[in-house]
């Protein structure tokens, strides 16, 4: 009976992640197959193909791409903004989001040096990664500390959100992993399997095949402070 248990609570946690992960696709694919149906029946009529959605949807986003990258349709869209950056609590989740989304775009924030980030507090053994998103002081409202500060937003687990937090430049050592990377381990809290050595016992039935030591990561450049 134990041993069932242990296969079963094996397979179950092999075939959970791609059954959700189907599903939030399926979910995903159904409704942009309807919005499509909605917007293309009055041209198509009765005619319809499997997927004509997903093609819809894809066509769309990269027209909206393609129209954004013209500085007429950016200063026109600056215009359209106006609503929502001026409505009070709506400027708040517009422009917080906005802001989210802009630091992850291919060329959104690159000038302000974005960097994943090792935190640590001087004497103490205690890590954290974070990510930076302000080098300097310049711009902000008097009551910070001086000196070479940084900004860094430190990630949780399990959910969206985090602390930002405004620490020395000595504090925070640069490490070799990109934003996307980073996180996606936050998401899931950095959890890793590891394949224990032959011969070490666990209480449960593992293979005993060892992984294939990777070649150390190259040595990031040093990480330098913008203007205050």
């Amino acid at each position: 009976m134990k041993r069932f248990t242990q296969y079963f609570l094996r397979g179950l946690i092999t075939v959970l992640p791609v059954v959700l992960t189907l599903y939030l696709l399926w979910l995903f694919l159904s409704a942009v197959e309807d919005l499509a149906l909605v917007v293309l029946r009055p041209i198509i009529g009765s005619f319809y193909l499997p997927g004509m959605g997903l093609v819809l949807a894809v066509a769309f986003i990269v027209g909206v791409g393609f129209m954004v990258s013209k500085a007429r349709v950016r200063r026109l869209l600056h215009y359209v903004e106006l609503p929502f950056t001026n409505i009070p609590v709506v400027k708040s989740v517009y422009s917080s989001l906005k802001s989210f989304a802009d630091y992850f775009t291919p060329s959104g924030n690159k000038q302000a040096g974005q960097q994943v980030v090792l935190l640590r507090w001087p004497g103490d053994q205690l890590e954290m990664v974070g990510l930076v998103t302000r080098r300097g002081m310049h711009g902000l409202p008097e009551g910070f500390l001086p000196g070479e500060r940084v900004a860094v937003y430190l990630p949780m687990g399990y959910n969206i959100g985090g602390y930002t937090v405004f620490v020395p430049l000595e504090w925070v050592h640069p490490i070799e992993m990109s934003v996307e990377e980073a996180m996606r381990s936050s998401l899931i809290a950095w959890m890793a399997r590891t394949t224990p050595a032959p011969g070490t016992y666990t209480g449960q039935d593992v293979d005993t095949d060892v992984d294939t030591v990777p070649p150390p990561p190259a040595v990031p450049p040093p990480f330098t402070a913008g203007p205050r």
